[in-house]
């Protein structure tokens, strides 16, 4: 794992998280990355519904409602993960595609800091049949703008 980013003023990461295990690997990676650099760690959770055309409206506002608590329940995570090792983090919740609302995370970053350079950091799938047909890594690997680290 080359976990190596160019040199700048600012280092922005853009970590995918979801709780898993995985997730949680690809946030130490990013507090290790960000150890004697300045910068922030941008952690970013997506709320996915698979496929919501076979979905009723009702079924659609429970969904999102245990969103609100997933959500909830990552940001105190991931504070108490990052408390006394990053000062600068912040938490966001967005819903869509995940990799594709990664992407998204992190050329808002990059709009927002542009003279930073922007990573994203996410875990890799647990089981081999995800990674060959379809993982969020894979897709990145394919297609991010910014330097991307996969975390195994």
């Amino acid at each position: 794992m080359n976990t190596a980013t160019p040199r700048s003023s600012d280092l922005r990461l853009v970590v995918g998280y979801d709780g898993s295990p995985p997730a949680n690997r690809a946030l130490r990676v990013a507090v290790n990355m960000l150890q004697g650099r300045s910068g922030a760690i941008d952690v970013v959770y997506v709320a996915h519904i698979p496929s919501m055309a076979s979905l009723s409206a009702g079924a659609v506002t429970e969904l999102e409602s245990g969103f609100d608590e997933i959500e909830q329940e990552l940001r105190t995570t991931v504070g108490e993960e990052l408390r006394g090792s990053v000062e600068r983090w912040e938490f966001e919740r967005r819903e869509g595609p995940i990799a594709e609302e990664l992407v998204a995370a992190a050329k808002d970053s990059h709009a927002a800091h542009p003279e930073a350079t922007v990573v994203i950091v996410v875990g890799s799938s647990e089981t081999a049949a995800h990674r060959v047909i379809g993982s969020v890594a894979v897709h990145l690997a394919r297609h991010s703008p910014v330097p991307l680290v996969i975390v195994p």
